[in-house]
């Protein structure tokens, strides 16, 4: 009996500490939940090119932005007509929303800068590689050209009326060249060097220790047994949040399964008309890495134990956990938000309309939360998938690989961050957005970023220490100029239609 009556009280001793653990943790800013809504395959001038300005033509969903929205860095009408490339600028329409994937790999995105001239996308970028051979043999017509496609408020409408009504970046980049596993890894950890191979890898996936391509995580049983996989050595902000007590987790779609079937095989139809798994191991980071690896995808302990460390070890499924915790009163500080594969936005399997009713109504959903009063939603995205932007990225930090050729043959500048190789960037410009009540209304932010600069604000607001090893926080510049933190009082809410991105309903004015 007395067992039992100890055991009992530890239960609510426990349960307590878990209730002051959530209720205590301390912030540098008035923020105390961060939801980084992570997609897929995007370059800024691919979607806001020429924001703010929407062609309205009929039949289109209408955009209309407000009369003093500042300009962006963005296409101008040099750009459009009279463009360096193979093929000028080609506008999409909502009717063009499934595209073709283009190439996106670590050297061509080098090559397609061409010394900083950012003139030959076509060429090395294009869905057909520069031997006109097919880059995926699941569609042999895809047309290279369209790697210069764009969309603007006609059919990216909920993106363009956030960004009217909150904060945008148009100086952001992905911290190195290269595709989805590169730039999941610089999300979290800033660090892409430290792989060790289960296998002999391919060189377009890993080169002098430093992933470059899309290696699946070693530690995670849908990493098919045929593929490539790997271990990352170091840390990440997992394991700094873990450590300081910030609770966090990263939620995906079709993690897990409760109905007994293979937690492998959960999928739905792609925008391609074919089947796609909902859970892709290489866009999940942390099963990387052997602190934060969640392998065999179990559940948690229970609802109020999502964002500690128990069996799940911070790795969740999207729509069994998240929503659960959140919509119960256990949201995590920070959660990292990855939806299935036909919602995320990858061209080919995804499309911008699919991933805007995904993005619009979960930030409906988030903002009816009582933690919206002190939350950022960041959406980011993952890498560029090769379209075209017309900016060079800074160097910051260079490499001498062969698979290198930003500034010559094997070449990639100078290397300055510790003497890792094969970690050139920054890498192509990709939009980032802040939805918050503290975000700054109808505001363009100039400051550099870059993807490890999610992870800097995450440092900084909760006390946490960098990364170390050479990460890219070292240098990460502050999205903070994107927030006004001065402001008090009622939350500004934005609801929109998941459909067709217009207005729902707004409770603030410009």
């Amino acid at each position: 009996m007395l067992n039992r009556r100890l055991v009992a009280l530890l239960v609510v001793i426990s349960a307590a500490m878990v209730t002051v653990a959530r209720a205590q943790t301390p912030t540098k800013t008035p923020i105390a939940h961060v939801i980084v809504l992570f997609q897929e395959n995007r370059s800024f001038d691919h979607y806001f090119g020429t924001y703010p300005h929407a062609l309205n033509l009929p039949g289109e969903t209408p955009f209309k932005a407000h009369p003093h929205t500042p300009s962006v860095n963005g296409l101008t009408p040099e750009l459009l007509l009279q463009n360096p490339n193979l093929s000028p600028p080609v506008r999409l329409s909502p009717a063009d929303a499934v595209e073709c994937s283009q190439t996106h790999a670590y050297t061509s995105e080098q090559q397609s800068a061409h010394l900083g001239a950012m003139d030959k996308f076509v060429e090395f970028d294009g869905a057909r590689n520069n031997q006109g051979i097919p880059a995926s043999d699941e569609d042999p017509n895809c047309d290279p050209r369209m790697v210069m496609g764009y969309f603007d408020g006609n059919t990216v409408t909920a993106l363009w009326n956030y960004a009217q009504r909150y904060a945008m970046s148009d100086n952001s980049f992905a911290t190195n060249w290269g595709s989805s596993a590169v730039g999941a890894i610089n999300l979290v950890s800033g660090q892409t060097h430290g792989a060790s191979i289960d296998a002999d890898a391919r060189k377009a996936d890993v080169i002098a220790g430093t992933v470059i391509g899309n290696p699946r995580p070693l530690l995670d049983d849908c990493s098919p047994a045929s593929t490539n996989r790997i271990t990352l050595a170091g840390r990440n902000i997992g394991d700094l949040m873990t450590a300081a007590g910030v609770t966090w987790g990263w939620f995906n779609g079709g993690f897990r399964r409760e109905d007994g079937q293979d937690k492998c095989t959960a999928s739905h139809l792609g925008s391609n008309g074919q089947p796609q798994p909902d859970y892709i191991p290489h866009h999940q980071p942390f099963q990387y890495y052997p602190s934060t690896a969640n392998p065999h995808h179990q559940a948690p302990s229970s609802v109020d134990a999502i964002g500690y460390t128990d069996q799940a070890n911070h790795q969740y499924d999207l729509d069994l956990d998240f929503w659960r915790a959140a919509e119960s009163g256990h949201l995590p500080a920070v959660s990292f938000l990855k939806p299935a594969a036909f919602e995320e936005g990858h061209n080919r399997y995804s499309d911008s309309l699919v991933e805007q009713h995904y993005l619009v109504e979960t930030i409906n959903r988030l903002q009816q939360l009582p933690e919206w009063k002190d939350m950022a939603i960041l959406i980011v995205w993952d890498d560029s998938d090769g379209l075209y932007d017309h900016v060079l990225p800074p160097l910051a930090n260079g490499s001498t690989t062969e698979a290198d050729a930003l500034t010559g043959p094997g070449a990639c500048g100078t290397v300055r961050l510790g003497t890792y190789q094969a970690r050139c960037g920054y890498g192509p410009r990709l939009p980032l957005l802040a939805i918050s009540p503290f975000a700054k209304s109808n505001f363009v932010d100039h400051a550099l970023t870059d993807q490890t600069s999610v992870m800097r604000f995450i440092e900084r607001n909760w006390g946490l220490p960098r990364i170390g090893d050479h990460s890219f926080d070292e240098i990460a510049g502050s999205i903070e100029s994107m927030f006004d933190f001065s402001h008090h009082g009622k939350p500004r809410h934005l609801f929109l239609d998941p459909e067709t991105g217009q207005r729902l309903d707004s409770d603030d004015e410009q």
